[in-house]
This record gives C-alpha cells, structure tokens and sequence, in this order.
C-alpha cells in the first residue's frame, strides 16, 4: 500500500474550536442537569467527538504505515479513563453509602460494579425494559456513566473496524480514507435504521443501547474523514459556526431528549456540533470559532472529562442530603462552579499526572497493570461489600418473617374483629432491599390451551398450576398495578378452585389509542380473550394521575377493548386503580420512621370523588367494579405502613407481601363480582 504523507499531513493538527466544543457540550450538561431537569443533547455531542479524533488517530497510523497496536491502544485508551473514574466510582459509593436513603443504596449499588467494567448502559437498559426498577425521584448517582459505558464499547469496536479496513486495503491496494468511507457509512445507515425503529418500539431501552447508538459515532468518524477536503469559504465558516452554536444549545430546550432519543432527532445537536467543526477557523473577527478558542475555555475543556465525571454525583447527592429536588439558583450557581472547580482538581493533581507517567507508558504490561489496578482497587471492595449487605439482610429477613402472620397481619388489621397478638416492635415487612423481589408473578408461564395462539409481545402470560375441573377460569388482563393485585387475588383463586390467567403489559393500560406499542398489545389480549372464553375477566377499571385527583378516569379507548369481551357474554369486572403519589411512599418512610404520620397522604389529593368506572358500569351490561381502596387508603388516608407492613414499594404499586394481606378482607367483594355476574 503506497504510503501518502500527504494525507496523514490532512489529519493531523491540533483543532482548538473542537475543544473549545467539548467544553461547551459538557458545561451544556451540566447545566441542563442542575436547572432545566432534561438532557440537553450535549452526550451526543461528546460521542460524536470521541469518535471524531479517533478515527483522526488510525487514519494517520494506516496513511502513514505505521503499525495499529490496537492491543496497546485499547490498555493506553483504559489507562488514561479508568483511574480517575475508579476514583469517583469509590467515592459516590462511599456518599451512596452516608447520605442516600435506604432503598437507593439498595437500588444503586450495583450501578457502581456495573460503572467500572463499562456495562452501566446495559444494566439501566435491563432495569428500564424490565420496568421493575423502582421509578424514584432522586437518580442513581453512577447514572452518567451510561454515556461512558457506551464510550468504552465503542473505543473497544472501533479499531476492529479499522483493522477490517487494513486488510481490505491490502487486498484490493485501496485508499484508507475510502475504504473506512464505505466501512462508516454502512454502520452509519445500519445503524440509524436499527435506532429508528427500537425508539419506536421501547426508547427506555432505545436510550441506553449501544446499537442504537453507533451512528452517531459513525457521524463522527465520517466528519473527520471529511473535514480535511471541505474548504467552504470565510462567509460560509462563520454562518456555519453561529447557526451551529444556536441550534446547539437550543436543542434541549425545544426538544425532551430524554423522551425522543436515540431517533433520527439526535441529527439536530450532532448537525449543530458538524456544523461547528465543518466551520473550523473561520479568520473572522466574531466567529464562533474566536469563543472556542478563548483560553479560559481551552482550559475547561482540558477538564472536560473530569467535570461530566463529577458533576452528575455532585448533583444527586447535593438532593439526597437537602431531601429538595428541585435545585434553587444560588444553590444551583454553586453545584456548577463546585463541579467546575473540582474538575479543574482532579485534572490537575490525578488525571494529567497520570497521563504524564513515564512508567506506565514505557511498557504494554505496566499500562496493562494501570488498568487491573484501577478496576480491581475499585471492584473488590464494592462487590465485597455488596455481598456482606445481601448476607445481612438474608439473615435479618429470615428472622423477621418466622412469625409473619403473627407480626405482619397488614390489611387483617383492618377487619373489625382484628385483634394484634404479635410481638412489640416486630420488623415492618417488607425490608427496603428486599423491595426488588416484590413483583408479583404467577407460578407457570401459559401452556397448552392457555397458552396464546398468537403473538402477544412485549405483554406476557401467566397462570396458576392447570386445573382438571376449575370452578372458573378467571382473565386478569392490565399493566403492572393488575400485576401486583394478583397477591390478593391467588389465595382467593385456590380457595374458590378458579383457575387464575394473566396478561400483562407493564405500564400499558388495558385500552387502544394510547402508545402504538399499547395498543398493539391490548388489541392481541381482546383477541386472546376471545380465543379463550373466560368465565370472567378482571381488569384496571380506572387509571390515575399523579397529583391530580381529576385525573383518574376510564383508560383510553377502554370501551373498544371491553365491548367485544362482554358481547361475548363475558363478564368483566374493572378494580379500581391504586393511587400515584408524587414521591416515592417509600422514600418518604425511611426518611420519617419515628413519624410515620409525615407519610400519610389525603386520598383526595390522588383520587376522584366517585369511581368513574361506576358510571361507566350503568351503560355496560356485565362490566362489574370493584373498589378495594379502603383497604390501602383506610379512613381516606393513605399511609406508607398498614399492619406492619410496608404498603407500597415506589410511587405507585403495592408490594407484593401487603397486596397478599388483602385476600381475607377482599374476598367477599372479589367473590360477588367474580361469581355473582348473571346476564
């Protein structure tokens, strides 16, 4: 391959506005996190960058015929992220640890393991697709580390893709630059299409996949292998850089990010940042580029990396400590400038002398141990501790619950013949880290005549042990709060001999005209119904809103997918949906154990006067309701503990331990709803 000093001359060069770049999208993130609460864009930025001057690096190494070392790359790479990131993975763990409440230590901890190996991305997108992550209010503090899990995936493909362009060049004597052209682009449209369509379908997911999010560093790689053959003129350069700079720092405030990325919208920030760096230096007095260069803004994207690292853990504990949300201007001021400031530190006494080191980079090995330092220092700890928390609490748990039903009656201490013989000072069930083990599901997944005769996905399907002679085959079809009434449900179903079948679709409510992918789902759990021919269907007969008791009200398009059940001759009978608090129930009572009256919420702040599924009921021969709120919301107040035990696990579901205590008190109205519809 004829080696073109020519082209590596092209590539090479320091690009002061790209850093200044750098700079401006992590103080955008900062300060989009601190005051505005959404995600400006400025991560897509940052991706697009990084793969910007890698590709710079390997196209002068295969241009140049130099050799590419991607083994020594991918330590010298790792050697200079992981120690200042070990540093601060240590660190939020042991403020995880002092200042967060008990069920985000809980919930978090593994974020910290799941950081140091890269795979932070991955276990956000488990938690969100799963959709059993507690939905609180106060983030994880590892949470930022999605976009560097990503990063470092990323710096792990990248030269492989480099290497597959070395050997085309070798076999058919084809330019570098063209090759890795071709090799980008198709990565690039793959990409793009692949990120389109599992937006559409689940974004949660979406937001977090590293697939979904390679053409965006495909971008990167296809500008840098551009720029140096673009030459617009001086106009064209300063037009380009100020609109760049407009849409740039506008994108996230006219867009919800958070809501729509990875989608062909994130072309609007990445087309702001191309604009930028295609505009380059522009030799004009009020160009963009003459504000990217200032010094003071060099220096700052010199910490760059430093300041995404600390800001985000900063910010989360700053809220765990004030119990406050929502971050005032002073205060908010000082957040930036203290991130800002302790960036500048960890940049100049941690990460730069470390990248100066002449050891660590005299040999392969000695980067090799940089980096199997800085993971195990950081892992072994953690994970440790992690493990004696889970024995402790296996321990505790078992202790506690010897003597369930006599310490823990929940909803039976509602009865009015209910008489407390436990023990004093008896443990509230469920513990906080146990939290995680209380969803609901039924013992067998749906087989043989109860299993769907077409496809029901992303919902799934649920029974009971199979039945010879079931007294009744009983439906329950709805999201996650139908999910957690099956604790209530089951001991009803075993004494009264039903045979108990759940559809469910985690944050879908059994209705049409919502979500495409809620719809679609509802759509094939009508046609299940149909298919079987239930006894009876149970279902959500209302939905509520958080903070707004006028808010609860029939599910969208509910009537079209409950007529054709009930033509059917199929009674259905709707519950009432559970109440969704504003802050997590049970953040609140870790918070205020010795005052548990500081957690008890007026119903009236949640819920509507009347049930609307009542009146919906008078036009629906056959539709039955059931309203079971008295049992979590006695007396129209709606407390974190009933009976010793705890009542909800985040904002807006039961647990599955006090939803089991309600079977007694419930079953009577269960049982007349269930049995007693006659056409």
């Amino acid at each position: 391959m004829l080696l073109r000093p020519d082209i590596v001359s092209r590539y090479s060069g320091f690009r002061p506005e790209v850093q200044g770049l750098r700079a401006l999208a992590v103080v955008m993130i900062v300060v989009y996190h601190v005051f505005v609460g959404r995600v400006s864009g400025g991560v897509d930025i940052f991706l697009l960058i990084s793969a910007f001057f890698m590709t710079g690096s390997f196209v002068r190494r295969l241009e140049g015929g130099k050799p590419l070392a991607i083994g020594r790359y991918w330590l010298h790479t790792f050697k200079r992220l992981l120690p200042l990131a070990a540093i601060t993975i240590l660190l939020t763990t042991v403020a995880l640890e002092l200042w967060y409440p008990e069920w985000a230590k809980w919930t978090y901890r593994e974020g910290a393991l799941a950081s140091i190996f890269y795979v932070e991305n991955r276990h956000l997108a488990a938690i969100n697709a799963d959709y059993y992550a507690a939905s609180e209010s106060l983030a994880s503090p590892f949470q930022h580390f999605w976009s560097l899990s990503v990063q470092g995936q990323v710096f792990l493909i990248w030269p492989l893709i480099f290497a597959l362009a070395y050997l085309i060049c070798r076999v058919t004597s084809s330019r570098p630059v063209n090759v890795l052209a071709v090799l980008f682009g198709l990565v690039f449209g793959g990409s793009l299409v692949y990120s389109i369509a599992l937006t559409t379908a689940d974004q949660q997911v979406a937001y977090f996949d590293t697939g979904a999010r390679l053409w965006e560093f495909a971008l990167g790689s296809l500008l840098a292998l551009a720029i140096p053959f673009l030459k617009p003129p001086k106009s064209w350069r300063l037009v380009l850089g100020w609109v760049g700079l407009v849409a740039m720092i506008s994108c996230g405030i006219l867009l919800d990010v958070q809501g729509i990325f990875p989608g062909w919208i994130a072309l609007w920030p990445l087309g702001a940042a191309a604009a930028i760096m295609i505009a380059g230096q522009s030799g004009a007095t009020f160009g963009v580029d003459r504000f990217l260069s200032w010094t003071p803004v060099q220096r700052l994207g010199d910490s760059a990396y430093a300041l995404y690292l600390v800001h985000w853990p900063i910010l989360t504990t700053y809220r765990a400590i004030t119990d406050d949300l929502e971050v005032d201007i002073l205060p908010g001021i000082g957040l930036v400038l203290g991130s800002i400031g302790v960036a500048i530190v960890a940049t100049k006494f941690i990460d730069e002398p470390l990248r100066r080191w002449r050891w660590a980079e005299a040999r392969t090995v000695n980067m090799a141990i940089v980096v199997a330092v800085s993971v195990a220092v950081t892992a072994i700890p953690i994970n440790s501790w992690i493990d004696h928390e889970r024995t402790r609490l296996q321990v505790e748990t078992e202790q506690a619950r010897a003597d369930l039903l006599r310490n823990n009656p929940g909803a039976r201490a509602l009865m009015s013949d209910f008489v407390y013989e436990g023990d004093p000072g008896a443990s509230v069930l469920p513990r906080v880290g146990e939290l995680e083990n209380q969803w609901v599901e039924l013992p067998d997944s749906c087989s043989d005549e109860f299993e769907p005769r077409e496809d029901i996905s992303p919902g799934y399907c649920w029974q009971t042990p199979a039945i010879s002679t079931p007294s009744r085959t009983v439906l329950v079809v709805g999201n996650s709060h139908a999910q957690q009434l099956l604790a209530t449900l089951v001991p009803i179903a075993e004494e009264r001999n039903w045979q108990l079948v759940a559809l469910l679709q985690p944050g879908c409510s059994f209705g049409v005209g919502g979500p495409e992918i809620c719809s679609q789902t509802s759509e094939a759990f009508v046609q299940y119904a149909l298919d079987l021919h239930p006894d009876t269907v149970i279902t959500m007969g209302s939905r509520t809103e958080a903070g707004n008791p006028e808010g609860e009200s029939i599910p969208l398009g509910f009537e079209e997918v409950i007529d054709p059940i009930l033509e059917m001759d199929i009674p259905v009978v709707g519950i009432r949906d559970t109440p969704r608090f504003e802050t997590s129930q049970v953040d609140c009572w870790t918070r205020n154990r010795a005052l548990p009256e500081a957690c008890t919420i007026p119903v009236e702040e949640f819920m509507a006067d009347e049930n609307p599924a009542d009146a919906w009921a008078e036009d629906h021969p056959g539709f039955t309701t059931v309203d079971l709120i008295d049992l979590y919301c006695p007396g129209e107040q709606c407390p974190a503990v009933i009976g010793n035990v705890l009542v909800w696990m985040d904002h807006d579901h039961l647990t599955k331990d006090y939803a089991a205590t309600m079977a007694e008190p419930a079953r009577d109205r269960v049982v007349a709803a269930v049995e007693g519809i006659w056409f």
